[in-house]
């Protein structure tokens, strides 16, 4: 029988260069409610910042190693680095520039992430989110919590937030000011459309932002009754009279363009065809579809028509 490995738990931070990452790290294992002082933690530093890490300052049960080259981030490495450090916890401050599947992709079987935060600098953040979308959406995906360092008076937290929102709907968010006062998210991120309604109508420019909420939480849909303008796909796996009919979505770039939906039932007279625009109303419950090979929602058609493109057919968060 093969050896049990050891389960080791990594705490991922992720962010970019002055961030402040390396000073939150520092606080983060001088907490005794994370660095207990009997396990080994092992900080893996994947970019050098002006901060360095001050070992006499975290003690003898922390050790470090580094990643200079994305390309060396390897399970192999990783394994060895773990071992070598006899460490029992893993704390990595990720470098921002480098794509996040790299780091999962990397993972040895036995590393699991307990948990993942971006951090980022308030007064420096929406020009990385300007020139380098990408690499912003990447880093705030999966993240579990966003911390804006460096607030003051004077900080937008409302564009702050909507930059969180336009990604993820489930991250908290927290402001850290100068003083190092920390200050939750209290505002409020209500849908923009009315999930009470009799029927929930969905804007054009809405649906990105449906779908995902969709995704997270479908029981809040469950039972509902929807309708919103979408692209007919046909597939073969599906039964006569079902369909796919959803929209394309942009998270942030071109490249990432993916065609999102759900599958329908119940054509009507309508002959459809893949690439149809068609205004669909529907009930949606939770079944089992051959196209999803699990359940998921299903749309029970009350009424479908043709219909035109909408101004912008690609639906977007922002």
């Amino acid at each position: 029988m093969a050896e049990q490995l050891q389960e080791i738990p990594v705490y991922l931070f992720t962010g970019f260069l002055e961030a402040g990452k390396t000073k939150f790290i520092t606080e983060t294992m001088q907490d005794e409610n994370f660095n207990d002082g009997k396990r080994n933690y092992l900080i893996i530093a994947c970019e050098e910042g002006e901060e360095e890490y001050d070992p006499e300052a975290l003690g003898k049960n922390v050790s470090f190693a580094t990643f200079d080259d994305e390309q060396s981030l390897t399970v192999d490495r990783l394994s060895a680095m773990v071992k070598r450090a006899k460490a029992d916890v893993v704390v990595v401050e990720y470098n921002g520039m480098w794509q996040l599947d790299r780091f999962y992709n990397a993972l040895p079987e036995n590393f699991m992430v307990y948990q993942e935060i971006f951090i980022a600098d308030s007064t420096t953040i929406m020009g990385y989110n300007s020139n380098m979308r990408s690499l912003v959406v990447d880093k705030l995906t999966s993240c579990e919590m966003a911390v804006f360092n460096r607030t003051d008076k004077d900080t937008d937290k409302e564009t702050l937030h909507k930059l969180v929102r336009a990604i993820s709907r489930k991250a908290n968010i927290c402001y850290e000011d100068k003083a190092g006062e920390i200050e939750f998210d209290q505002i409020e991120d209500p849908l923009p459309f009315d999930i009470n309604a009799p029927v929930i109508e969905i804007k054009d420019e809405d649906f990105a932002i449906f779908y995902r909420d969709l995704s997270e939480d479908f029981s809040k849909y469950n039972g509902k009754t929807v309708s919103f303008r979408g692209i007919v796909a046909l597939d073969k796996a599906l039964p006569k009279g079902h369909f796919a009919v959803g929209r394309h979505i942009m998270t942030c770039c071109q490249a990432d363009i993916t065609y999102r939906g759900v599958v329908a039932k119940g054509m009507g007279s309508l002959k459809l065809k893949t690439r149809d625009w068609v205004k669909v109303t529907g009930t949606l419950n939770e079944e089992f579809s051959p196209l999803y090979q699990d359940v998921g929602p299903v749309l029970t058609v009350l009424s479908v028509e043709m219909t035109g493109k909408p101004a912008q057919e690609v639906a977007t968060f922002y």
